[in-house]
């Protein structure tokens, strides 16, 4: 580009005069066009940079996916000052400022650039946090969730920082090597911790649970409300908290009900022995009707099961399509109601158990 502009300006009006006047080495031709260089590169990574956001954001208008807006939102962060100092760097290359101050704007550019490296990844990764690990006031749900965000920035810029000294030509090899054996006496120090911080992270990523889910673990039972660095947080039925840690629940069979998304329920119940044939008959298409009338609800099957001690019984197989528990009662009571209204218009007993006893009477000798 340099070599461009140089013949572009090798005209006798650039060749005489104030022009060809040096100035810290350099003649004030050659910073013109230094500047000429700065100007259009610094606009041209302006529009460039605009372009790509512009292209970007279509395509994540026409995806459901999170990879499109996590590169959009992490691409828009670039900061213009970055591109300027760029664009700077480039056009003072064919100037004449000696060694240091070619290496001091080297250096510069090398931190400016993994700055911004470590904004554009740490961007990335707290808008997928956010995404996913925070609620509607802005609050991790998943408490976690601040650690992951805290050590990747803590970790990019630890090499970062590496990457800087090694083009300063710093040894790093010792550094290195310390904090290699600091980190291990740290993590044998904490194993306990790490253990179960490790095992939150196994919760997070893949998802047994989240906060708000109905579980089972063991003889436990409730709701989560909170899943923490070592702990997750469960309040039961009855109200109090159960807290349970993370490693015990990363190798527990847990049971989730929020993920049900219908109930598969099963009754017996059975009628009396005096009950007419036609309406043994008649029991299944009277259940099936009733429970196809109530809504949320897929009937499977009703039969007449077997003769029992003191009643002729019926099996009954319906779903309920919800995993709400509440649901599920307010259906099966309005089948249940139903089910005694219909029988007793029609006459058909509801079996209780009852015993007859019957006395042989001998007669006097």
């Amino acid at each position: 580009m340099k070599e461009f502009f140089d013949r572009l300006f090798n005209i006798d009006f650039f060749n005489n005069g104030i022009w060809t006047n040096t100035y810290l080495g350099n003649e004030l031709k050659a910073y013109l066009i230094a500047l000429v260089i700065f100007l259009i590169l610094s606009v041209v990574f302006v529009i460039l940079k605009k372009i790509v956001m512009i292209q970007i954001k279509k395509l994540v208008k026409r995806t459901i996916n999170q990879i499109d807006d996590t590169i959009y939102e992490s691409l828009n962060c670039i900061k213009l000052s970055f591109l300027f100092y760029l664009a700077f760097y480039i056009s003072i290359q064919g100037l004449n400022f000696g060694y240091y101050i070619h290496e001091i704007s080297h250096a510069l550019l090398v931190i400016f650039g993994v700055w911004q490296t470590i904004e554009i990844i740490n961007v990335g990764v707290n808008y997928l946090l956010d995404k996913h690990m925070k609620d509607q006031d802005g609050e991790y749900t998943f408490i976690a969730g601040g650690l992951i965000s805290a050590f990747t920035r803590i970790g990019l810029w630890i090499l970062g920082i590496l990457f800087i000294l090694s083009n300063l030509g710093i040894n790093i090899v010792s550094l290195v090597a310390g904090l290699g054996i600091g980190g291990a006496a740290i993590a044998l120090a904490s194993q306990n911790i790490l253990e179960d911080l490790f095992s939150s992270f196994v919760i997070f990523f893949d998802k047994p649970f989240r906060v708000g889910d109905f579980i089972i673990v063991g003889e436990d039972m409730g709701t989560v409300k909170r899943i923490g660095i070592k702990t997750t947080r469960i309040k039961a039925l009855d109200g109090e908290e159960i807290v349970i840690t993370n490693k015990e629940l990363t190798s527990a069979r847990i049971q989730n009900y929020k993920r049900m998304k219908e109930r598969r329920i099963s009754f017996d119940f059975g009628v009396v022995y005096q009950t007419p044939d036609e309406h043994v008959k008649a029991i299944p298409g009277l259940i099936r009707d009733i429970i196809e009338s109530v809504k949320m609800t897929r009937f499977d099957r009703c039969h007449f099961k077997s003769f029992d001690e003191s009643s002729l019984a019926f099996e009954t197989v319906y779903f309920v399509t919800s995993g709400d528990y509440n649901k599920y009662m307010d259906v099966n009571q309005e089948i249940h109601n139903e089910i005694k209204k219909v029988f007793g218009k029609k006459g058909i007993s509801m079996a209780y158990p009852t015993r007859t006893v019957y006395v042989e009477k001998e007669s006097d000798k």
